[in-house]
């Protein structure tokens, strides 16, 4: 008997996971030393960037950094890592770094470091580039692109070639957009020498805010969120006609709330809905799309958006807070929308949900939902109008009083969530029977709201810097990550838990 060929399910879950490897993390998986450089270079990326924002080097005097400075640094690190963690090519090893890698990698951290490196040298000549500010430059931009052509793809490339082309071939456009032209000199001058080239605008949100928001949603999703959202939806909606699309929704809305890229909102979500929608009769294209606009809606879902909105700080001009009041409105519009699209799909194919452990009242549940939906929609209100009267109150010691209050919820809310069932995280690939329980699911991860929570009041009551009020809330998540880790061992924690083993949910051991 011949041995049965793999399902063209099963093929196409191992191409989701290796499509989702190389668009989140490159998709190499080297061994030994070679991870531990990655690894420790991502550690210091992430620990440059909240050395950064946070009020530390002026608290210590010790590296302090200018926005070109930081700039440089920021770019540095990333190119290092986007020539180890992403290939060359398709059939490039995976299992070990080529050593033209290496190479790449240190040239290109080399180049983009250099406005650090030669700060004050650079400083003393601008607009007078000598024979090796040119050699870097040209350099930088060209391994800039390689980078780009691998991280981001041959497109984005394409684009940028077209408007560097551009600066050097102004004399021969046509009229309407034509121009002098640039020499080699000032066009390599401006695009690497300046801040109003690579190291510009979009650069220098990058490194004072998107990276710490970013870090913010990963620590988030480590620490379990993305799949409580998932299970708290699919608790909620997958009784409905085409209950796990709209769960894919909901998800990818409670999602948004904690990241503003859509890439990462399709990773967390859609490798557990996309194949779920599919088992109840949904086809594999709409399965894709349904997930594809939640997840790209999640973009301009408050307080975490995407990188437009931070542009649109940056070059109009406005604070972020008044960015989130403005978005919150159109971003429950189109979600909304999506959930009613998806709603007339599922009834004009006949798409039913899952079956329930147990049944309860209609009324009952309509409640239960609207408690539960009115109160993530009124999550910021409540934190600026329901705990903006504490710094009226308590003046400048309403940061030490709310974080007080932060520590107390935290703690209430770790122990009642001890008490609930365990959240155990579910495999795709696995048929899924009966939907689980609405109240203990809800119940389990209250405490993930606490870090939002934190970023509205620093944005909103506070009004503190998008960086800073990032910066704050990633270190009250970090300090979550690390209690919730040592409450899976401790036996201090297990006596708080109502003498039983701590129900922390089984989603840490991914920490």
């Amino acid at each position: 008997m011949s041995n049965p060929t793999p399902s063209p399910q099963a093929m196409t879950e191992e191409e989701l996971k290796r499509m989702i490897a190389e668009s989140d993390t490159g998709g190499r998986r080297p061994v030994g030393w070679a991870a531990g450089v990655i690894a420790f270079a991502a550690l210091a990326w992430s620990l440059f960037q909240l050395w950064f924002a946070s009020p530390l080097p002026f608290s210590f005097g010790f590296f302090i950094l200018n926005d070109t400075e930081a700039r440089a640094l920021h770019l540095a690190l990333a190119v290092f890592l986007g020539y180890l963690a992403y290939p060359a090519f398709k059939r490039s090893p995976r299992a070990h770094i080529p050593a033209i890698d290496w190479l790449l990698a240190a040239a290109g951290a080399f180049c983009a470091a250099y406005l650090y490196l030669f700060y004050r040298e650079l400083s003393t000549r601008p607009g007078l580039p000598t024979q090796m500010d040119l050699i870097v430059a040209i350099l930088g931009i060209t391994l800039l692109l390689e980078a780009t052509r691998r991280v981001l793809g041959l497109p984005m490339v394409i684009l940028a070639i077209v408007f560097i082309g551009y600066i050097f071939l102004g004399p021969y456009m046509p009229e309407m957009i034509a121009h002098r032209g640039a020499s080699l000199n000032k066009g390599m001058s401006h695009l690497w020498l300046s801040t109003e080239g690579v190291f510009g605008v979009a650069l220098g949100v990058s490194t004072s805010f998107i990276f710490l928001f970013v870090l913010f949603g990963a620590l988030l999703e480590t620490a379990g969120a993305g799949n409580y959202f998932i299970k708290a939806a699919i608790s909620m909606l997958g009784h409905m006609h085409g209950g796990p699309a709209k769960a894919s929704v909901v998800a990818s809305a409670s999602t948004g709330l904690i990241s503003g890229s859509s890439i990462a909102n399709v990773v967390t979500t859609g490798t557990f809905t996309i194949p779920l929608m599919k088992r109840v009769g949904y086809k594999p294209t709409k399965a894709a799309a349904i997930e594809v606009a939640a997840s790209v809606d999640g973009q301009i879902m408050p307080p975490v958006m995407g990188a437009a909105a931070f542009l649109m700080v940056e070059y109009v001009g406005i604070a972020y807070n008044e960015v989130i009041k403005h978005a919150f409105l159109p971003a429950i519009i189109s979600y909304v929308a999506l959930f009613y699209l998806v709603h007339l799909e599922a009834m004009k194919a006949n798409i039913r949900g899952l079956p329930r452990r147990s049944m309860v009242p209609g009324s009952k549940r309509l409640i239960s939902f609207g408690l539960t939906v009115s109160g993530l929609v009124i999550l910021a209100g409540l934190v600026y109008y329901g705990l903006g009267w504490i710094k009226d109150l308590a003046g400048e010691a309403s940061t030490m009083v709310i974080s007080v209050l932060m520590l107390i919820a935290y703690a209430a809310l770790v122990r009642y969530s001890a008490m609930q069932p365990e959240l155990h995280l579910d495999d795709p690939n696995q048929p899924l029977t009966e939907l689980p329980e609405t109240g203990p699911t809800l119940k389990t991860g209250l405490y993930f709201l606490l870090p939002v929570v934190a970023l509205i009041w620093n944005l909103m009551v506070e009004e503190l810097s998008p960086g800073l009020s990032a910066f704050w809330a990633t270190v009250f998540m970090m300090f979550i990550l690390v209690t919730s880790v040592r409450c899976r061992h401790s036996s201090v924690a297990r006596a708080i838990c109502l003498q039983r083993p701590c129900a922390a949910p089984a989603i840490y051991t991914t920490v």
